[in-house]
């Protein structure tokens, strides 16, 4: 399951963060942690450069993109490559919508059509859509058209 996908700027606040199966309670503790471990290990990374972390039988694989860090969290079958699989979706999705690579004030412009890509990719803690194109003519906000 993906327990957890998150996006933070360069200074450690959330900007989106999606949980599943994940109790209330320990939120906090991973918001908190996965704020400090991209703050200890993210600077001079190159974007889309993966770094890969675990934590208490968990994976966290994570990036940098722009002004943006983005870490996915998940356990048994999401183990680091099927999240780097996950982390590669989202980038490409975040650099479709906006048209290049984030600043922080480009991300939150386009903030709804990149949680609309966000619910493509990842569904109730499954991978739901990988495929560039499809995700594109999923997020369009237009009916689709009858063949």
């Amino acid at each position: 399951m993906i327990l957890a996908v998150l996006f933070a700027n360069s200074e450690g606040n959330i900007l989106v963060e999606r949980f599943n199966g994940v109790p209330a309670e320990e939120r906090l503790h991973w918001r908190s942690f996965l704020v400090k471990l991209g703050a200890d290990n993210l600077k001079g990374v190159k974007n889309e450069e993966l770094l890969v972390a675990s934590h208490k039988s968990v994976y966290i694989v994570y990036t940098v993109l722009g002004d943006v860090s983005i870490f996915v969290v998940g356990k048994d079958e999401y183990d680091e490559l099927a999240l780097a699989e996950v982390i590669f979706a989202i980038t490409s999705a975040v650099k479709d919508v906006c048209g290049k690579i984030p600043s922080e004030r480009l991300f939150l412009d386009k903030y709804g059509k990149i949680c609309l890509c966000l619910d493509e990719i990842v569904w109730k803690g499954l991978l739901e859509n990988t495929e560039r194109d499809r995700i594109r003519r999923l997020v369009r906000l237009k009916p689709p058209t009858e063949i």
